[in-house]
């Protein structure tokens, strides 16, 4: 018996978004519809499997004063509801702007809904009248997964679909 000489395996680069195509077909997908639940699940499902980094992907919902409720995501399970005084998503809701957390053990009053993420990204999203509408936080379980680019090419998408949703 002869044997082949062995190859190498070329395993693919781990996969990471490409934020101007995503964004093509997020824009596509939700083309005409106006019920920000049925927009928000589009676009975390498009957002979630466009990159390996992406470990939890969700919205949390403005349901009240100074509340947010968990809305549609992808991953395990996410803490159901956060007030705008605590962790992360409370931060990016408070201050309205973006909060990209390296080390989340670091963040204070960082609210640990799985023991899995690292690091982590919040946008506030804001509908075409200027209310907060939600918070879009994704989770990595790498640590420093996130950047300004991620940040900018993320705040575009929720411009673009959630912008155009009226007061």
């Amino acid at each position: 018996m002869v044997l082949a000489p062995a190859r190498a395996v070329a395993y693919p680069a781990p996969m990471t978004i490409d934020y101007p195509a995503v964004t093509k077909t997020i824009l596509a997908l939700t083309e005409g519809e106006s019920d920000a639940v049925a927009l928000m699940a589009t676009v975390v499902c498009e957002l979630h499997h466009a990159d390996a980094r992406f470990d939890w992907t969700g919205f949390y919902r403005v349901t009240g004063p100074e509340m947010l409720r968990i809305g549609p995501y992808q991953g395990g399970h996410g803490c159901l509801s956060i007030p705008f005084s605590r962790g992360v998503c409370g931060a990016a809701a408070r201050t309205g702007a973006v909060q990209i957390v390296d080390d989340v053990a670091a963040f204070p009053g960082h609210i640990a809904c799985a023991a899995s993420t690292r690091s982590e990204i919040v946008l506030p999203v804001w509908n075409g009248a200027g209310d907060l509408i939600a918070v879009l936080d994704i989770d990595s379980d790498r640590p420093a997964a996130f950047t300004r680019a991620d940040a900018a090419g993320l705040a575009e998408i929720l411009r673009l679909v959630f912008g155009r949703l009226p007061g």
